[in-house]
């Protein structure tokens, strides 16, 4: 029957890809009786309940495998039909070409990019062991599951998943474990001439437990390998499996051909009979599918764990209430009320420091009412400013709240995103903003599957100064904007950055990206509307000292007090302006008409400044306005050298709005 249920696998993947004429049949062929296995034999899951706290998590990291991900949903009981099978990678359907968080119940991240699910994986382990040290008590654990992951060669060669397993053999994440789909095959053919590592060593180096040369095919030989791994606990484990991509395809067999294309009518025709399968395109015989059924299985699983949770909250009520919080992604029912009291506080006192400080001032105040904070740093908390007076270093042998990434940028990434999709934590990481580009796919997977971590970039600008153009942004806050479904903030002063924390936090549906300096800025009067306006991403800061505004400066950052500054001497010239801090481009453009037009009336000319590239900023201050920005790279100087030759002075800044007006007059 085994043989059986992975054909099963084989063929509906090679069927769908058949029908869509387009897809990867190879790897889901090869992979079927890995998949037979683990989902048959070990895989903890609840198909009536995709979102069951204490599942296992399964991670297909080559994501263009997706077949096999939609074929086991399909089989084991998810809600998703044959028809949606037929409907693979077609406008809308549940089963597009790479798995899609969101789109498809039962899978768990977004893959396709690859290296990065693993990654996640990771992430998702390491939200495991920190909550079960967190909430699990004597004979009592309620988070104990694994998180498995299939992974191929491409995914390997990518330099993310280096990172990421690295650091989870350091943290010894026993509960991780790798089926590696060893066909020595990627798009362009054998790997032999550009992949030619050794896997088993590589991972043994990273402290991992390492099956090597196990049969992936041989179904006795794989549940004995996956055993080893679950019973090595202090350990991340890898099991290395030989397979044969294509895998039953009567002439395809072992091909690169497989991987990326259909195989053909004939020679699906002649995989059937090679196989012994006797059945048309997308029909699977009844006792396939009782074999593989899982919803009863999956029933009595959730039911022996509410039995266990119950006991765990009647006596530990207290501890019950706030893992349930947590998992379903609650805030604190005070939460609102405690910012609006802590916003005050800020506000009072007026103080002048980098927003880096400021954003280390707004976890302070955000940690003490949220458990869920899980911070952390590519290996730049010092200059970040990431950690806080309760944080506590992850480590191998305890939990915490504070993880040390290393020099991992994009690793620590896409383990937040792993963390956030796991639930009940809520993941920052920082590095500088230059090196965000380092860490750019994750922020743009994140997006993609509409979760909320936050990516934390300070030293945003050519205020960073001597380090010089390799460490000065000047197009990466624009680049972050543009980003769908991200939300980008750029505070000026304290309050802006807890406001900037505080909305952060409430994501529902988008990540966000805080921006901060490292340089001092100033603090910023405000009465009670603006406070209350600053969340809607743009506001009037500042109104023009006398009379009606003739045009408005828009600025961000560490350039709204530069606004501020020339607004002052240009109303000393009897040249009224209003200054608009805009901390959140994204946030404003989510504004309804009436209040945008408030912000920016349509009538007023409009000069934007902010020490970045200037092509964003044309969308609000159009031709008849300007842009003071930087559209070449950085120098090497101290900061207040580098805002004078790069034009960001108040004189520059007078004399801008004074030709955009005079420009207008004509």
């Amino acid at each position: 029957m085994a043989s059986q249920l992975a054909n099963a696998i084989r063929f509906l993947s090679a069927d769908a890809v058949q029908k869509a004429n387009s897809g990867h049949p190879g790897a889901p062929m090869g992979m079927a009786d890995m998949a037979e296995v683990l989902w048959h034999e070990f895989l903890n899951h609840n198909p009536a309940n995709p979102k069951f706290y204490n599942r296992d998590r399964f991670v297909l990291s080559n994501g263009h495998a997706s077949m096999i991900l939609y074929s086991l949903l399909h089989l084991t009981g998810y809600n998703v039909s044959i028809d949606d099978l037929k409907n693979f990678r077609q406008l809308h359907s549940k089963t597009p070409g790479h798995p899609e968080y969101g789109y498809t119940d039962g899978v768990e991240t977004t893959t396709g990019p690859l290296g990065q699910g693993v990654a996640n994986a990771v992430g998702m382990a390491l939200a495991e062991k920190l909550l079960a040290a967190e909430f699990n008590k004597d004979g009592l654990n309620i988070v104990d599951h694994y998180t498995y992951v299939f992974l191929g060669d491409g995914c390997l060669m990518e330099g993310v998943s280096h990172e990421a397993c690295s650091l989870a053999g350091t943290l010894g994440l026993g509960k991780l474990i790798l089926l590696y789909d060893d066909n020595n095959i990627s798009i362009d053919g054998k790997v032999d001439g550009w992949f030619t590592e050794n896997i088993p060593q590589r991972f043994e180096s990273y402290g991992w437990h390492v099956v090597p040369d196990v049969n992936g095919h041989d179904t006795a030989t794989l549940k004995a390998a996956i055993e080893a791994a679950r019973a090595e606990t202090g350990k991340p484990s890898i099991i290395c499996c030989k397979t044969l991509i294509g895998k039953g395809s009567a002439n395809k067999e072992g091909s690169h051909k497989t991987h990326g294309a259909p195989l053909g009518a004939e020679e699906l025709e002649a995989t059937r009979k090679h196989l012994g399968w006797n059945y048309a395109p997308f029909e699977v015989p009844q006792e396939v599918y009782d074999a593989w059924n899982a919803k009863e299985k999956g029933a009595k699983l959730e039911n022996e764990w509410n039995k266990l949770f119950a006991e765990y909250k009647a006596k530990f009520p207290q501890e019950a209430a706030e893992f349930v919080r947590r998992m379903n992604k609650a805030l604190p029912e005070d939460f609102d009320e405690y910012v609006q009291t802590a916003l005050k506080e800020v506000n009072a006192k007026a103080e002048k420091i980098a927003t880096r400080k400021a954003s280390q001032n707004s976890i302070e105040i955000l940690a003490k009412v949220l458990p869920e904070f899980v911070g952390g740093s590519a290996d730049l908390t010092p200059s970040n400013l990431t950690d806080w007076s309760d944080s506590v270093s992850v480590s191998r042998d305890k939990g915490g709240n504070y993880i040390h990434y290393g020099v991992r940028e994009f690793g620590m990434a896409a383990m937040m995103n792993g963390m956030a999709l796991h639930g009940g934590l809520k993941p920052f990481g920082a590095t500088f903003l230059m090196f965000s580009e380092y860490a750019r796919n994750a922020l743009r997977m994140s997006a993609l599957m509409k979760i909320n971590p936050i990516f934390v970039f300070t030293h945003d600008s050519i205020g960073l100064g001597e380090d010089g153009p390799t460490h000065q942004p000047v197009e990466q806050t624009a680049t972050l904007r543009l980003i769908p479904n991200m939300a980008v903030w750029r505070p000026c002063d304290t309050v802006e950055s807890l406001v900037a924390w505080a909305e952060a936090v409430k994501a529902v549906d988008h990540p966000s990206c805080l921006i901060f300096s490292r340089q001092s800025l100033p603090f910023i009067q405000r009465d009670e509307a603006q406070l209350a306006d600053i969340k809607r991403g743009g506001y009037v800061v500042s109104k023009a000292t006398e009379g009606d505004a003739q045009a408005v400066i828009i600025a961000t950052g560490s350039e709204v007090e530069l606004a501020l500054n020339a607004q002052t001497v240009l109303a000393e010239q009897d040249v009224f302006v209003n200054v608009v801090s805009m901390p959140s481009t994204n946030v404003f453009d989510k504004q309804d008409a009436a209040y945008r037009e408030s912000v920016l009336p349509k009538n007023l000319p409009r000069i934007a400044v902010e020490a970045g590239v200037s092509d964003g900023w044309y969308k609000y201050t159009g031709l008849n306005g300007a842009v003071v920005g930087l559209d070449r790279f950085g120098e090497s100087a101290p900061a207040e050298l580098l805002f004078k030759e790069f034009g960001f002075t108040v004189e520059n800044v007078v004399d801008t709005v004074k030709v955009v007006l005079e420009n207008n007059a004509e």
